[in-house]
């Protein structure tokens, strides 16, 4: 399935720090708490991808790699945890003042992202909605503790 990435999309306004909201289960997430994305310009022009959460308390970090994969304007990255080996990385939805944004990278794969560690339940359930339209199964989704 080929998702359509959101589109005006400024690389530079997405960098920074999100907080998981919500997630489809993955075996590389399990247990997962408190977990966020930090994105940031590498001297190169790639961008890194820093994820951490806390499993059983502790401290669990993955370092990533990412750059833009389609037009410059579009949020559309390749993201790369594994060596070689890069996943598409499509922005399917993010408010015009990069406040929220939902992820997704194959059917198996979805994130809802927020500046905050919460996210007001409007613009939630307006998420949910649309991940359904997308073919996700919401019922499926982890919502991520994350402390204030």
């Amino acid at each position: 399935m080929r998702y359509s990435p959101v589109s005006p999309f400024d690389a530079g306004r997405y960098l920074g720090t999100w907080y998981e909201i919500a997630r489809l289960p993955t075996s590389f997430e399990k247990d997962m708490t408190n977990v966020t994305a930090t994105y940031s310009l590498k001297e190169n022009g790639k961008i890194k991808v820093d994820n951490q959460g806390l499993k059983n308390g502790i401290r669990k970090k993955a370092v990533g790699k990412a750059f833009l994969a389609g037009a410059a304007n579009e949020g559309f990255l390749k993201v790369s945890f594994f060596g070689p080996f890069y996943a598409n990385y499509f922005i399917v939805d993010l408010d015009e003042n990069y406040s929220y944004a939902m992820v997704a990278s194959s059917p198996d794969y979805l994130w809802i992202l927020s500046r905050k560690p919460g996210l007001d339940k409007d613009i939630l359930n307006g998420l949910l909605e649309k991940a359904k339209r997308l073919g996700f199964d919401t019922s499926k989704l982890y919502f991520t503790p994350q402390k204030d």
